[in-house]
């Protein structure tokens, strides 16, 4: 056993940190000390959970071994994680300018000891037989990736409409991998948009398979993750965080809804999955198979170029065909639901067929005003407006949870026309039960789908038990329900306002993939966009089904302003509760960028970010943009290095590589 161990913590921290490994015979020290153990230490005034990335037989020369400190106790039985680990760290480390501790602890399930979850497995050790037969379409995209030469390993995009049978192609391409006796590792967006893949996924392959997601207990986390270490489980399924499962000799890695922004992390490190498989795939030299409707901006380009081979699925397999779609006004309409689309829902309900209505905000209305004066309602500690929740009864900040009862008159100027004004989807599930009062109607969002309640809804509109499903993104992907005849998205508009280059896309790629609901087992399916901006492109183009027309417009657009996927951009962000603080300090960090910038390369800002408070924190940004990231990436590492050594502890700095968002 080595006297000396080098630990690293889940802190903001470069370097390494030396202790004395604690004697075998000492009272409580458990297991060895190993390296790809974890262990309890003291650090400052408190003991934390620390990742042994080194044995040392020496103490380092700059350090007195009289003043190491000794670790308190193992936490791991066996070891979570190895060399091949270590590496993926390192990198996550180096390109998303992070500590080595941090990104392990984004790797690593937090548990600390195995534990059990129930719903896991399917039947049995064996794969089960694929019980449909594929098309010619889906029969030729599968022989091309499994036929892939084992040397140059490309990347594939199976970019299907909705209900074209991409799962089962992912599902083909997994089985035939694990029959070469190689693993596979399997993302979703997130587990509880994409159930039936998960299932689908269980029981196909049962105990071979294993689920690592946040819904899961920490220890039944870290449960699947040693089964897949100890190569028990040899295809993992999960959200972004399972592309770091620790599979041995892997050779696919699935990303399927390769577009959606939860594959990007909102907390350090923030890495994007499709950027870690990318480089997985690079290491192990397995095969990256991607796919959606609606691929990125940034894959569809790469996809014109070659440089990804696109594997097209031109129609839907069971029965049914791309739904009628028609956007219609909402002006001059009253309540939420206009006169087409509250004839549709009835005709739908008396034909025994079901509904799903869209629409991604939350609450009962989302903005307080008041004609008068022009006072708004806005959070305490946040630049964002309240959110009436009329069955809480309390206006709500949906970025900090601070809450207050609504007033009941102008606080300003006492006029009694002040009101709440907008809807979300507690006042459209009002309106639906007035109007439609025999209907049968279940509400699914943040609000409602804790606790199992997403799970209990999704089952009860499978089984026909509900004739009306209303609900934020939670409705819009990875659905698939024969019932359903008829998709409604109550407001089209919402994210078209944001001041964020990819607003178009976004919304965009929303209503396709909601749209996608409809009609897939039965050819009359039909979409209800209802929207304030007739003749918007994005409304026309989301109408229409138009994705070629869409990505030549977007990508268009994007090199005439310069933004990804024809630069590359680093954003910092900066955050105190001091606003004159957190300006100089953006002043400061932009003097010491602005002279490094690489040829071709420019800054936008210090500015105050779209969304300038949250929680309290006055938040600024800078977004250093460029046409390579290599040279980029250098220049904002240097400069955090300069600025790390002057900073104000009282200013936060987070750093997002290729960001997703810009809010």
């Amino acid at each position: 056993m080595a006297p000396y161990l080098d630990l690293v913590f889940d802190i903001p921290a470069i370097q390494r940190f030396t202790y004395r490994n604690a004697a075998p015979s000492r009272k409580g020290a458990g297991s060895p000390a190993v390296f790809g153990k974890r262990v309890m230490a003291p650090f400052g005034k408190r003991d934390v959970l620390g990742y042994i990335v080194a044995e040392r037989e020496e103490a380092p020369a700059n350090l007195d071994p009289q003043n190491i400190r000794e670790i308190r106790r193992v936490v791991d039985g066996e070891c979570t994680f190895g060399e091949e680990d270590i590496a993926l760290a390192e990198w996550i480390a180096a390109y998303y300018l992070c500590g080595l501790g941090e990104a392990l602890a984004a790797m690593i399930p937090s548990g600390r000891r195995p534990g059990s979850y129930p719903t896991l497995y399917g039947e049995g050790e064996e794969i089960a037989p694929a019980p449909l037969v594929l098309s010619t379409e889906q029969r030729e995209a599968l022989e091309t990736i499994t036929a892939a030469p084992g040397a140059e390993k490309p990347m594939f995009y199976l970019y299907g409409i909705t209900g074209s049978g991409k799962t089962e192609v992912f599902l083909r391409a997994a089985e035939d991998t694990l029959n070469k006796g190689k693993s596979v590792i399997y993302l979703v967006p997130e587990i509880a948009l994409t159930h039936q893949a998960a299932e689908a996924v269980k029981a196909r392959f049962g105990t071979l398979a294993a689920i690592l997601h946040s819904g899961m207990s920490p220890s039944a986390r870290l449960s699947e993750w040693m089964r897949a270490r100890r190569g028990e489980a040899r295809i993992v399924v999960g959200p972004r965080s399972a592309v770091f499962a620790p599979l041995r000799d892997l050779g696919l890695i699935i990303i399927d809804e390769e577009h959606d922004g939860s594959y990007k992390s909102g907390n350090t490190p923030r890495y994007h999955a499709r950027q870690a498989a990318m480089r997985r795939r690079t290491v192990s030299g397995a095969l990256l198979l991607m796919g959606s409707a609606t691929p990125s901006v940034e894959a569809w380009k790469l996809m014109e170029e070659g440089q990804i081979r696109r594997l097209n699925l031109s129609r839907r397999l069971a029965g049914g065909k791309l739904p009628e779609i028609s956007a219609v006004s909402l002006e001059g309409t009253e309540g939420c639901l206009t006169p087409q689309l509250k004839e549709e829902i009835l005709k739908t309900a008396r034909m025994g067929r079901q509904t799903i209505l869209f629409l991604n905000r939350r609450g009962f209305a989302y903005f307080y005003r008041c004609p008068s004066c022009g006072f708004e309602l806005t959070c305490k500690h946040c630049s964002v407006s309240l959110t009436w929740h009329k069955d809480r009864g309390r206006a709500i900040c949906h970025y900090c949870g601070y809450s207050e009862p609504p007033p009941g008159a102008c606080p300003r100027c006492g006029s009694l026309e002040a009101g709440f004004r907008g809807f979300g989807t507690e006042m459209i599930e009002e309106e639906l039960g007035r109007t439609f009062p025999e209907l049968k109607i279940r509400r699914v969002d943040a609000d409602s789908a804790a606790g199992g309640g997403l799970e209990k809804s999704l089952g009860m509109f499978r089984a026909g038990m509900i004739d009306i499903l209303l609900g934020t993104q939670m409705v819009a992907k990875g659905l698939n329900f024969p019932g359903v005849r008829l998709v409604g998205v109550i407001l089209a508009d919402t994210g078209l306002h944001l001041p964020d280059f990819r607003a178009a896309e976004r919304t965009f790629s929303l209503l396709v993939q909601v749209a996608g609901r409809a009609g897939r087992y039965f050819p009359d399916g039909k979409v209800i966009i209802q929207t304030f901006r007739m003749g918007d492109p994005v409304i026309e183009r989301s109408t229409a089904l138009d994705v070629e027309g869409f990505f030549r417009t977007e990508i268009a657009q994007r090199k005439v302003l310069n933004f990804p996927p024809y630069s590359r951009l680093i954003r910092l962000n900066l955050r105190s509760r001091d606003p004159v603080r957190v300006d100089k300090a953006a002043g400061r960090l932009a003097d010491l960028a602005r002279p490094l910038l690489p040829p071709g390369a420019d800054m936008l800002g210090p500015a105050e970010c779209p969304i300038g408070i949250i929680a309290g924190n006055h938040r600024r940004h800078l977004i250093l943009r460029g046409p390579d990231m290599g040279p980029l990436h250098g220049a904002v590492r240097t400069t955090l290095l300069r600025y790390n050594k002057s900073k104000d502890s009282r200013v936060y700095l987070e750093v997002d590589i290729d960001p997703v968002s810009l809010l």
